[in-house]
């Protein structure tokens, strides 16, 4: 019998006997007199029984429609409660944030954003997973991945968070022992350490200042499958690479490493978020934060 009971006339047999009246639930629920009635009959030939001795004067409850009111008012009382909490989590950021990134960028980038992120917002519980591979969002159930270079062909959608400039770049020692190059052809001839996740990791793409392209194949002297073990190679002065500049900077600055061929730029690349459909408020809220840290405008 359940089955065959609309649910919607819990809620104005609730109403009515809240209200007091026919009268007042119709003002209550913006319907009419007659309306409520005819929701309170049909009720009533739903469930096979009298729940309100009603007159020309006043209405009461039949003992059957007491015990009724009660365990429908526990239940319009729950749903209105489970609405409350749906919109505030629609409004505020709360729960679970999965978040997938480089094997990088995740560490040095997004976990210092996540810490500010949970101070902002302490009820969200972020899970970051760093990995050079590529995650599929919505098979592992991510909120959002945070992708470095060129987006593929995707039904995901995606917000570009910052640039990424490529670094060409040697320890001060590598360069002492074996020269600098002047040309992007002068690769060739250099040691390369190979970052092995890359589509193309030995064949790049240099733009001088009136944009003539030149590309270039260089021979790997080693290779690494993430560009934190790539960095410790270069570090190290087992050669020449290219690395992306959030992790290059610091190191150029002080004098670690050297930028080479400087007159020469590789294609501007980007940071990405990237998720499935309308972003909710706690991804909404976490690309802002990337983006301010960023310094997107």
């Amino acid at each position: 019998m359940a089955s065959d009971i609309n649910l919607n006339r819990l809620a104005v047999f609730v109403t009515l006997i809240r209200a007091g009246s026919f009268t007042a639930a119709a003002e209550q629920l913006g319907t009419t007199k007659a309306m409520v009635s005819q929701h309170l009959a049909r009720l009533e030939e739903e469930l096979g029984m009298t729940l309100v001795l009603r007159s020309t004067r006043k209405m009461s409850l039949t003992d059957a429609g007491e015990r009724f009111y009660e365990d429908c008012a526990r239940v319009v009382a729950d749903a209105e409660a489970a609405i409350t909490r749906l919109g505030e989590c629609r409004d505020t950021p709360m729960g679970s944030l999965r978040i997938a990134a480089a094997g990088d960028h995740g560490p040095l980038i997004v976990a210092p954003a996540l810490a500010e992120y949970v101070r902002r917002y302490p009820q969200v519980r972020p899970e970051l997973v760093a990995s050079d591979t590529l995650v599929d969002v919505i098979a592992e159930r991510f909120d959002v991945a945070i992708r470095i270079g060129w987006l593929r062909d995707s039904s995901l959608r995606s917000t570009r968070l910052a640039d990424m400039r490529e670094c060409l770049v040697a320890t001060p020692a590598y360069i002492a022992e074996y020269g600098a190059p002047v040309i992007p052809e002068d690769l060739a001839a250099h040691r390369w350490v190979a970052l092995t996740v890359l589509p193309s990791p030995t064949r790049w793409t240099f733009t001088d200042a009136a944009g003539a392209k030149t590309a270039v194949q260089v021979n790997p002297a080693a290779s690494a499958n993430s560009a934190l073990a790539t960095h410790a190679m270069v570090m190290a002065g087992m050669g020449i690479s290219v690395l992306p500049d959030y992790m290059a900077h610091d190191d150029i600055a002080t004098g670690k490493l050297v930028r080479l061929l400087p007159g020469y730029e590789l294609p501007l690349g980007g940071v990405y978020a990237v998720y499935a459909g309308q972003p909710t408020v706690k991804v909404r809220s976490f690309i802002d934060l990337l983006k301010e840290r960023m310094g997107t405008p």
